[in-house]
């Protein structure tokens, strides 16, 4: 039984391999017949055309050749160009790439965030910079490639493009406020804008570039403006007039208007202005260009072509963008005209006339020194003649003036420099006072050929200039000038930075924000405003209230004292007729004595204001001395004329009860005012007011007579000279004891009346 089943497994082993050996048999077969097709298609295909040395190099660089890929993509035109993922992925990965649909041109192109940093911005300030940002699996960015290449058309007339990777280069694009992909910016002066139409349209993008350009860099000049126009030098900058027959001015001129407006002032006229064309002999089939200096009539340069290339203006421009007599305005001038040299061979000098600006003598002066400039006979190359304000460049001017060899007064005087480097120069002043020059001819005359035979001089390499200066930067005159200018950029440039950040979806809730915060705003306003009103119509008529009311029934709610003027028209309410236990305090003043007692009489009175039985006034003497006479006759026991002399009675209170007739009184050296001394004083004066009428001394106690004052003054023991300051010192205490009731009263059988003068 062993022995069966082992030959029967040995028999299925064996039928089993050679069933293997069978299929490997097959496989091999099919794989040489494989092998035959594919040396038969690459034979009958490839071979005819990498017979040419041209097609080999090809197909080994890019692995296609004119007949293969391109061929098949071309037959699949009316499929209208549709983007396939597959057949891109196919090519990326096997070589077989597009010309039109190849990524390599965006590497080839592409920036980083240092390069645009230190680069890029740096030349943004001369030409302006469009900046596609793409990323590796885009597909629309590889349809805008077609918009590229058209665009890379536009690098030769002074257009800078680059490209950056999104995601690589994710802080540039995250500073650049890229959202999508692909998307274009617009990078001139340093800030950039981002392009939000149709990729797909160049028109559209080149009017946006032109949006971006500065306000009125070439303006449009015609007959009614040219002349202001061309005699603008005094900015420091030539004048270019470009003629032609288009409306507006074209892209390229605007890069090169661009490119030199630190040196260059263009201007764009139309053809078809007859006065201007018919002045400078300017062909209306051709596109022109002339360059002015301080001459307006005649042009210093002009070309004339159908189409003006870049290369061309740049040539022209270069030679030819400087002034006659140019002004050492910043350091970038300085450099341009002056610019420093090792070498003495091949140095050059700049003859530079100190002046000031906004003076007729200075004009004279830099006028006959142009004059001088375009008739000399050495090259700008070697010798530069150009002048500076000492007023805008005085650190500049008092470096050269302080050395030894200046003189005392730099001031319309020329100095001759050579500058070594950036910081180093050496000079030679000119002796002669070029104003002094300027006014006589023939004295011109000699100092300009001793300024020629000076400059001859110095060119040699063997001749030194005697002395030596450290200067510093040169001021930017254009950037103190246009201040208000920089201004209004930076406003214009905050609303396209705005307009640009700004989405259409974002745009309405920040709007609906701001209105919000408006509508708050006016409204917190007005109900302030409303508030505003309101308390000061309630003062008003709280003011008003106080002043109609009568004085006893008014209870304002700020206690207040008011000095009423006792006159004929207020007797009656203020004595006559007063209520009973109500009485008036009247204060005798004179003229002269008037604001300072009042002061005096308020400051004593005011802390009885609340009291609603009291009202207080001042009797001028000029006015009411009679009306005293009267009122002092009736305390008498017999009616008789009393002398007084006013300015005794001044400074004097009164205070008078209407309803019991009777008043006391208050006087500096009335006995009751002694400090409480003249107790017995006062008994003795009621006696004799009582028992001796026919005494001159029933007077006296209020110190009228002037007979009887030394008496007084003697039983005082006092001084008897008093001065207006202190007649109301004892005022105060006087009222105490007057609201304690141990003042004396005088009594009167009725009030006199009180007559007005």
């Amino acid at each position: 039984m062993l022995s069966i089943n082992f030959l029967r497994t040995s028999e299925s082993i064996s039928k089993r391999s050679n069933n293997i050996n069978k299929k490997a048999d097959n496989i091999e077969l099919l794989m040489r017949f494989s092998f035959f097709i594919v040396v038969f298609i690459i034979t009958t295909h490839l071979l005819p055309s990498l017979t040419d040395p041209e097609r080999r190099r090809k197909f080994d660089n890019h692995g296609i050749t004119e007949e293969s890929i391109p061929r098949q993509r071309r037959d699949n035109s009316h499929f209208n160009n549709v983007f396939d993922p597959l057949e891109e992925l196919f090519a990326r990965n096997f070589k077989f790439h597009d010309q039109n649909r190849d990524i390599s041109l965006f590497y080839m192109m592409s920036i980083t965030y240092r390069s645009f940093e230190n680069i890029i911005v740096p030349k943004t300030f001369r030409t302006p910079y469009l900046i596609l940002f793409y990323s590796d699996w885009c597909i629309a960015c590889l349809q805008v490639q077609p918009t590229w290449r058209r665009l890379m058309d536009l690098e030769p007339l002074g257009l800078g493009l680059a490209t950056a990777h999104a995601e690589k280069e994710s802080t540039l694009a995250r500073k650049l406020g890229i959202h999508t992909l692909p998307c274009l910016v617009v990078t001139i002066d340093g800030r950039t804008s981002v392009y939000k139409e149709s990729l797909f349209s160049v028109q559209k993008i080149v009017d946006f570039l032109r949006s971006k350009f500065p306000y009125k860099l070439v303006p449009n000049i015609n007959k009614s403006n040219v002349d202001n126009f061309l005699s603008g030098w005094i900015d420091n900058r030539i004048r270019a007039l470009i003629f032609d027959k288009k409306q507006s001015v074209r892209l390229r001129y605007l890069f090169i208007a661009f490119h030199y407006r630190d040196r260059v002032a263009f201007g764009f006229v139309q053809a078809k202005t007859e006065p201007i064309v018919t002045k400078y002999k300017v062909s209306a089939d051709l596109d022109t260009l002339l360059l002015f200096n301080e001459n307006s009539e005649k042009p210093m340069a002009s070309v004339s072509m159908k189409d003006i290339s870049s290369d061309t203006m740049h040539n022209v421009i270069s030679n030819n963008k400087f002034l006659a007599l140019p002004r050492l305005s910043n350091q970038a001038m300085l450099d341009s005209v002056c610019p420093p040299e090792w070498l003495r061979p091949q140095k050059r000098l700049c003859a530079v006339l100190i002046s000031q600006q906004n003076s007729p003598l200075h004009d004279l002066a830099r006028h006959k020194f142009r004059q001088a400039a375009l008739e000399s006979s050495y090259s700008t190359e070697r010798v530069r003649y150009t002048y500076v304000f000492k007023d805008t460049q005085p650190e500049f001017v008092s470096a050269l003036s302080t050395g030894e060899g200046s003189p005392l007064e730099p001031l319309l005087h020329i100095v001759i420099i050579w500058r070594r480097d950036a910081n180093h120069l050496k000079y030679e002043w000119l002796p002669t006072v070029w104003i002094e020059a300027a006014q006589d001819e023939t004295q011109w005359n000699e100092t300009r050929r001793n300024l020629e035979q000076t400059i001859q001089r110095l060119l040699r390499a063997s001749e030194a200039l005697p002395y030596a200066a450290v200067v510093g930067e040169l001021a930017d005159e254009h950037a103190q000038a246009g201040t208000v200018d920089k201004l209004i950029g930076k406003a214009l440039l905050a609303v396209d930075y705005i307009s640009d950040s700004l989405t259409k979806e974002q745009i309405l809730p920040l709007v609906s924000v701001i209105a919000t915060i408006m509508l708050l705003g006016a409204a917190g306003y007005g109900m302030s405003y409303l508030a505003k009103l309101e308390e000061a119509s309630i003062q008003a008529n709280a003011h008003e209230r106080a002043q109609c009311k009568d004085n006893s029934k008014s209870t304002p709610s700020q206690p207040q004292l008011r000095l009423h003027e006792l006159r004929a028209e207020k007797y009656n309410g203020l004595v006559r007729l007063l209520k009973p236990g109500c009485r008036t305090i009247i204060l005798l003043v004179g003229v002269e004595s008037r604001l300072k007692l009042l002061r005096a009489f308020h400051k004593a009175v005011w802390p009885y204001r609340k009291n609603k039985t009291l009202m207080f006034g001042h009797l001028s003497l000029e006015r009411g001395l009679d009306w005293y006479k009267k009122l002092l006759s009736l305390t008498l026991p017999e009616q008789r004329e009393l002398n007084i002399n006013a300015k005794n009675c001044v400074g004097t209170v009164l205070s008078l009860n209407g309803h019991h007739k009777y008043f006391c009184m208050y006087h500096a050296k009335h006995p009751e005012c002694t400090n409480g001394k003249g107790s017995k004083r006062i008994e003795r004066m009621t006696k004799q007011l009582t028992r001796r009428t026919d005494d001159a001394e029933a007077g006296a106690f209020i110190g009228f007579d002037s007979s009887n004052e030394s008496d007084v003054s003697d039983e005082e023991g006092g001084n008897n000279v008093l001065y207006q300051d202190n007649l109301l010192d004892g005022l105060p205490m006087w009222l105490e004891r007057l609201f304690e009731g141990l003042t004396y009263r005088y009594y009167v059988n009725y009030w006199p009346e009180f007559t007005a003068k």
